[in-house]
Parts: C-alpha cells; structure tokens; sequence
C-alpha cells in the first residue's frame, strides 16, 4: 500500500486513498459477474454424477416418463416424435402441434390428429386413434409409425403423400379401420398383410397404385366388414369366385381393370350389401341373373364395361334400388316393365335408371312415362320411336356378329309381390330415399 500511496505524487494521501478505494469498487462486481456460479460449476463437472444438490439429475429439454399422465402416452410420444422427423412436407404447419406432454388435451391446440381413449378393460388413456385427413402431409414411410401404436383402433389418412409399403398392423389387437387412400403409396400388388386385420370392418386403399389380381382373401378374411373400397387403382384379371363370402355393405370395385364375368356368388350377399360399383372395368359375360337377387341393394352400377344379353326378370325384385346404372354395355332386348314399375311409389325406390349407350330393340310399357320423367336414360340404343338413338346400320351390325343365344332370356322372377289393403303391390312405403349421389356411401368413394 505504501507503494501504491508513492505514486501519487503531489496528491495528498487522502485523495489517493479514494481513488483506490473507488477504483475497487469498480472491479469487484465485474470480477463476480465472470464468476461461474457454483451451480454452473456444479453441471460442467459432473458433482454427483450431475446436478446440483443431491446427486439429481440434470434438466432435460425432452420430456421424461415423469411427465406424462402414464406410461402408455410416453411411449406414444416417442413414436410420434421420431415420425414427425421423418415428416419432408407439412403445408398446413400440422407437426408444430406435436410437442409438448399433452397427447390427449382436448382443446386442439397440441398433437392435431390424435385422439385418446381407453382400451378394453385398460385404465388408462393411450392413442386410439389418428385421423390426417386432407393434411397434405408427406413421408416417405408409414412403418415404424401406424405399427409402433399398439393401442390403435382407427387409422385415416385420405388425401396425404405418404409412401412406402402398407405397415403390417396384424399385432395391434384392438384395430378395425384403415383408410389409406389417395396417397402415394409404393406400387404393388394388394398388401397381403391387411387380410390379416381380423377386425376390420372398414378397408379403403382406393386412389393408389395397387396392381395386380384381388386376392380372394378380401372377401373371407373380414367377418365383420362394413366397407370395402378398392377403386380407383391399377387391379385387373377376373373378380374372385367367392365375393360372396363377405358380408361387406359397401363395396366399391369401380376404375380398375377387372374381366371376365361377375361371379354368380354375389347373390349370397342378397341380405347385407347396400352398395356395389362394377363401374368402369372391362367385365364381360351375360348380366347375371343373381344381381337381381340383392334384396337390399339401393345402389348397382355396373356401368361401363362390355357385359352382354338381355335384362333378366330377376331385376324386378330390386325392391329397394335407387340407383341402377347398366350404361354403355352390350345389352340388347326388352327393358322389363317389372322393372320400370319399381320406380312408382307403390312398389319400389328406383329414382333413377340409366341404361344408355346399349343395343336395347324394346321397352315395357311403364318405361316410357320413366323417359318423360326423367327417370330413364335410353339415349343411343336401338329403340323404334324412341329419341337420340343409333342408327340402323349401326344397330343391325351389332346383331350380325353377337350371338344372341349366348345368354338365353330369363323370365323367371324369384320374388312374390305383396299387396297392401289398396291391393297394390308394395313393401317400400314410408321409405324415403336420396336423390343426389354423392349422399351414397360408394359414390362418394369414387372422389378422392
């Protein structure tokens, strides 16, 4: 100190004394601020194997099982987030809801997509299901995703990009519907690996690029099907034998390359199928008389294909049809008038039957005030007297080269009328039916 007052100089020993005294006070705080605390120091050498006070471990920026409402939600939480990096193209920003401990808040602020119950005889919640409709998500992948879920019931993912091979979803015990359409899905034959979803009761792959013969297992492997949605994808050889197995309610088979003829086993599906489109392949063969048989059907379109012969009896028992659509075949014959009379109100639902783009010579009766309703589409047929027909070189070359005894006309009708107390044939009473198509199940399926 003595050293430092000889600097002063001319200075009093008063005045150097406060200069040091001030100067010290300058240094000492910023000598403490480039302290590390002991807490700093405490991290970056590892006391106790790290932490603070009591050996405890560190802060983590990634959520620990602690954190979650039960062991189940951690684990999805970690599916979630090794998928969500695997994410390549999310427009609608739906990933930035995926963090955080709340799988199940129902406020949709976090995890959009996801839905949590509480499995069979389990009680806690878990992921039950995940609906990314329409979120134009995209990943080259669904594996190690769909199948690390072991609790989901309910996987949809229609109108997304995601690619890759179908998960195997066989172990998860509690699944009952897929819908992976309009993706981008790795072109393949139909994945075998879906038959395995006992369960199911909702199957929709339709919009993809599946190749290749249907397996007969879509029609046996799913006791308790709903739905079944195919279109729209690059299937072809013939519809297997046993479509009749199923007890399927909607089936849509319609844009693919399907041949040969419909198998005469749909006819065991007379009490359960509603919906069926044939729509748009290359199916050949006599309109079968089976299809006549599909007591509650309130769709049948087999439109557009190259099915051949005349209208069977049996299609009078269409009781409850809405919409039949037979356009652009290779029909010819007598349009029966039992069948257009399921279009009065009395004895049938039929709002609309298009029959367009045939070779038909002949209509019943009742046909022709179904014209002036606009009920019936007869355009571009053979009919004498009818409008907007082909011509007659048109329709005589036609007949010159089909073979008309190959499917021999069937009068038999399977069904007996019932009369109400008016004594008119009826049974359709009271049933209110829908016009528009897109209110049918299978119709809606044929836009992505």
């Amino acid at each position: 100190m003595v050293g430092r007052l000889a600097c002063c100089g001319s200075w009093s020993v008063a005045r150097c004394i406060t200069f040091f005294c001030l100067l010290g006070a300058c240094i000492a705080p910023a000598a403490r601020a480039n302290r590390p605390s002991r807490s700093d120091l405490d991290i970056s050498i590892g006391i106790g194997g790290g932490g603070s006070s009591g050996g405890s471990s560190p802060p983590s920026s990634e959520p620990q099982l602690c954190d979650f409402e039960n062991e189940r939600l951690y684990k999805a939480y970690l599916v979630i987030q090794k998928f969500k990096r695997t994410v390549t193209c999310d427009p609608m920003g739906i990933t930035d809801s995926w963090h955080g401990t709340d799988l199940c808040g129902h406020t949709g602020k976090f995890y959009k997509g996801f839905y949590c119950e509480r499995p069979p005889k389990i009680q806690d919640r878990t992921i039950a299901s995940v609906d990314f409709n329409g979120y134009i998500l995209q990943a080259p992948s669904l594996k190690g995703f769909v199948d690390q879920l072991p609790d989901l019931a309910l996987f949809h993912a229609n109108s997304n990009n995601f690619g890759g091979a179908v998960p195997d979803l066989s172990r998860l015990q509690y699944f009952y519907e897929l819908d992976l359409s309009n993706n981008k899905l790795a072109p393949c034959s139909f994945p075998t690996d879906v038959l395995q979803l006992r369960n199911a009761t909702f199957v929709d792959i339709r919009f993809n690029s599946f190749y290749g013969e249907l397996p007969a297992g879509v029609f046996c492997s799913f006791p308790q099907v709903q739905a079944i949605f195919v279109n729209n994808n690059q299937f072809s050889g013939r519809l297997p034998d046993n479509i009749g197995d199923s007890p399927v309610n909607y089936l849509s088979l319609a844009n693919n390359k399907f041949n040969g003829e419909i198998p005469k086993s749909i006819s065991r599906t007379a009490n359960t199928l509603f919906e069926v489109l044939f729509l748009n392949n290359k199916l050949s063969g006599c309109l079968p008389y089976e299809l006549g048989l599909l007591a509650k059907a309130t769709v049948i379109d087999a439109g557009t294909n190259q099915l051949t012969g005349p209208i069977p009896a049996s299609f009078a028992c269409l009781h409850k049809v809405e919409q039949l659509n037979l356009a652009n075949n290779l029909l010819y014959g007598e349009v029966p008038d039992a069948l257009c009379k399921l279009a009065s109100s009395w004895s049938g639902s039929l709002k609309n039957l298009t029959l367009s783009d045939n070779y038909i010579t002949s209509l019943g009766s009742c046909c022709w005030d179904l014209i002036k309703q606009g009920k019936l589409n007869v355009d571009h047929n053979c009919i004498p007297w009818a409008p907007n027909q082909r011509s007659h070189e048109e329709c005589v070359s036609f007949f010159h080269r089909t073979n008309t005894a190959a499917c021999p006309v069937n009068t038999y009708v399977p069904c007996h009328p019932k009369y109400d107390r008016a004594g008119k044939t009826g049974g359709s009473q009271g049933y209110t039916a829908a016009v528009e198509e897109d209110k049918y199940r299978t119709y809606s399926a044929l836009k992505p």
